[in-house]
């Protein structure tokens, strides 16, 4: 069926991915679309009219999870394709929408072209895979694979103190647990890259391994307070001088660890946080991710040396670990059909790992998954200027129709 090369339609794709900005659309051509608000509501509203129009059987589940499934002429386990429909506050068209646009416009093409298939085939919307109203990220995944607790994320609170629970059902899509999505021959999730590699290196697709492991920390570090201008420097317990200067160090060794090794100080408190009162206290957040679970270990050893650090002066350092994660590899043979299909099509690509989370990584854990990633736009994501080219979509949406029509 491979050999057919059917290409989708790009006007078409372009036309879904606008309509789906309409809904929540900011005056920057940016989106904020939180969540089982009503702008997700009105997108998801949408996203069933698309099913319903060409066919295919819609269910919801407990989590919110919406399926479009095309019956095949087998009872097998389905070929799924899907990613979220929810955005971060005044984010950007393309992050997440794109991979459910491109499952609808790959039914689209197979139901116009009249293509039988053996297995079922589906597209999925996932629920709250941002986490930016109910925390954590990639929530109903999280529950669908069994790493989240369902009772937990259900009592989540927004900044409102409503519950997830409460805004799932006033959303009106809330389902059934018998509609969960218990197993698949494959799930194939198209995103946007989110970084400026395939830009960089002017390929068209990204074949992802792996998501990358992490580890997330919070060092504390206790000094004492006096006054600014009394106290000699040469008497003070000043956090935040030695908080720097662990930062520097910190930087240093990691940096030996080599340049494939990421890893980031995004926060930062100082306390009392006045200016004419030596700090007393500093906690910031230290991450850093990697393929190798040894290098992680690297990492938190030199976490832990913190405590022993001759930077740390008078003070006391207290690291304390946050969370942590594996190393998640996709399946092996699904990214070899992608890049298959990638080469079939003349298409440049590589293939790369993911920084960022992703659902498919967490429906990993029971079902053979993989992804694939189209350029993004000076590696712009989370913001109103993310930008992937129409053509850059619609060669990512061939190829994962061409994968699919391998796998049926």
């Amino acid at each position: 069926m491979n050999d057919q090369k059917l290409k989708i339609n790009g006007l078409r794709l372009q036309k879904t991915l606008e309509s789906f900005a309409d809904f929540g659309r900011t005056e920057r051509n940016g989106v904020t679309r939180l969540a089982l608000s009503e702008e997700d509501r009105r997108a998801r509203d949408y996203f069933r009219s698309c099913c319903e129009e060409i066919g295919l059987a819609v269910s919801v589940d407990d989590m919110g999870n919406m399926y479009g499934m095309l019956a095949g002429r087998e009872n097998k386990p389905p070929v799924v394709m899907g990613s979220h429909l929810d955005s971060v506050k005044k984010g950007g068209r393309f992050d997440g929408v794109l991979g459910v646009a491109a499952g609808l416009e790959v039914m689209r093409t197979l139901v116009e072209n009249g293509v039988e298939s053996i297995m079922p085939i589906a597209v999925m919307n996932m629920t709250n895979e941002e986490g930016a109203r109910f925390e954590p990220s990639m929530m109903a995944s999280g529950v669908l694979s069994g790493k989240f607790n369902k009772k937990e994320m259900l009592a989540k609170k927004d900044a409102d103190g409503i519950t997830f629970e409460e805004a799932l059902q006033s959303s009106g899509y809330e389902g059934s647990v018998q509609n969960r999505l218990k197993e698949a021959s494959a799930f194939l999730e198209l995103h946007i890259e989110q970084g400026p590699i395939l830009e960089k290196e002017s390929l068209s697709i990204g074949i992802v391994e792996c998501v990358l492991g992490m580890v997330c920390y919070e060092i504390e570090v206790t000094g004492e307070s006096d006054h600014a201008g009394t106290t000699p420097m040469s008497m003070r317990n000043d956090a935040l001088f030695a908080a720097v200067d662990l930062m520097k160090e910190a930087r240093e060794k990691l940096a030996a660890l080599g340049d494939d090794l990421v890893y980031t100080i995004g926060r930062v408190n100082v306390s009392p946080n006045i200016h004419t009162v030596i700090p007393n206290k500093v906690v910031f957040s230290l991450e850093a991710r990697h393929t190798s679970a040894e290098v992680i270990k690297k990492v938190e050893e030199i976490i832990q040396e913190m405590q022993e650090s001759e930077q740390r002066a008078a003070c006391e350092v207290t690291p304390r670990k946050l969370w942590s994660r594996d190393t998640v590899w996709f399946e092996p043979a699904l990214c070899d059909a992608f890049e298959q299909s990638a080469a079939s099509l003349g298409f440049s690509h590589k293939r790369m790992v993911s920084g960022a989370g992703h659902d498919a990584q967490f429906m990993a854990s029971y079902i053979p998954s993989a992804m694939i990633f189209v350029p993004s736009v000076n590696g712009k994501s989370h913001d109103e200027d993310e930008l992937t080219s129409w053509e850059d979509c619609e060669r990512g949406v061939n190829v994962l129709l061409d994968t699919v029509l391998s796998l049926i």
